[in-house]
């Protein structure tokens, strides 16, 4: 065989081949169409109740009256005046500081909850006492606020409650207690109830990512002599991680979402005002009771800026670990 037929050769095996054209967006969604009617419903529900009612928020710069027949435009423009007059107001310190405040309670007691009654629940060996463990852990979150706020209230209560006939049995107290007329003890009352209300229901993912770690590093640990503590410091919080990153990005997100309907069912007496009013409920109580609604849409237009800015920073403090949203 001659040189050049042996180059000839050598360069047709070498041949580079084209890149096949990409298929266009028109071809490619006819192709994907059995996927794209799953995903098309999911995001026509979140386009016509998620962001068409956002013109809505308009009526925060407006004096609204709700007698202009629909036509939003004709209401006369006031600026920034409710959002001066909520900034001015005199609840405005404690509804930020009880929002605050609760927020952050619900968030360093209710987020690690679930994350250690997963690491719990995974050391448990009896299978049928571990599923029994969960049904009882996770069946509250498919109560009502108004079960969970009734049955509180009842435990509560002085005349024949749980909790001061227990009380009372072990000698701690001469008298029943008052608990929810008492301000000093209605964060506490609603943490541990929101806490038991959502620590099973929570505990669902991290059982889940928990069951995705390889069996094989536990073996290899054992063998080291690494101890049960051990082993869930070294092995599963770091392979769960990222898990918790993001549930703590959305936590962070929705940290001045101290609550609505727990506070409305258990706060009902007047008492505990100071102490239990936050944004969202004195958005009920101000703007929507009193028909102000421009007040209530500037107000809960400053809640939600105020949330977005969170979620950006908590993400982004998150992305240097590796773990975000986007």
């Amino acid at each position: 065989m001659s040189q050049t037929s042996a180059e000839q050769n050598i360069g047709s095996s070498l041949k580079i081949q084209k890149p096949k054209p990409k298929k266009s967006g028109i071809k490619r969604f006819i192709k994907q169409w059995d996927i794209q009617l799953m995903v098309w419903p999911g995001l026509l529900l979140i386009i016509v109740f998620s962001y068409l009612p956002m013109y809505g928020i308009l009526t925060a710069f407006m004096d609204y009256n709700i007698f202009t027949k629909g036509d939003i435009w004709k209401n006369p423009w006031v600026g920034w005046k409710h959002f001066e007059m909520f900034f001015a107001s005199p609840d405005f310190d404690h509804v930020m500081r009880n929002t605050v405040v609760i927020s952050l309670l619900k968030f360093l007691f209710g987020f690690p909850a679930p994350i250690i009654l997963a690491l719990m629940l995974n050391e448990i060996r009896h299978m049928i006492f571990k599923r029994v463990v969960q049904t009882i852990t996770y069946l509250p979150h498919f109560l009502s606020w108004v079960i969970v706020a009734g049955l509180t209230m009842s435990m509560l209560s002085t005349e024949n409650g749980s909790v001061n006939m227990i009380l009372e049995k072990l000698r701690l107290i001469d008298e029943p207690i008052t608990f929810l007329s008492i301000p000093e003890y209605f964060w506490t009352i609603l943490v541990s109830a929101n806490v038991w209300k959502e620590i099973g229901f929570g505990s669902i993912v991290y059982l889940a990512a928990i069951a995705g770690v390889d069996p094989h590093l536990y073996e290899a640990a054992e063998i080291d002599g690494a101890s049960k503590f051990k082993q869930i410091y070294l092995i599963t919080i770091p392979t769960i991680m990222p898990v918790i990153i993001i549930f703590m990005i959305l936590s962070i997100g929705s940290l001045l979402n101290a609550g609505f309907e727990d506070i409305l069912l258990l706060a009902t007496n007047p008492v505990l005002r100071p102490v239990s009013d936050v944004v969202d409920t004195y958005v009920y109580r101000v703007g929507l009771s009193n028909f102000r609604y421009s007040y209530a849409t500037a107000v809960g237009l400053f809640k939600a800026v105020i949330s977005v800015g969170l979620l950006t920073l908590a993400n982004y403090l998150a992305r240097r670990s590796g773990n975000s949203l986007w």
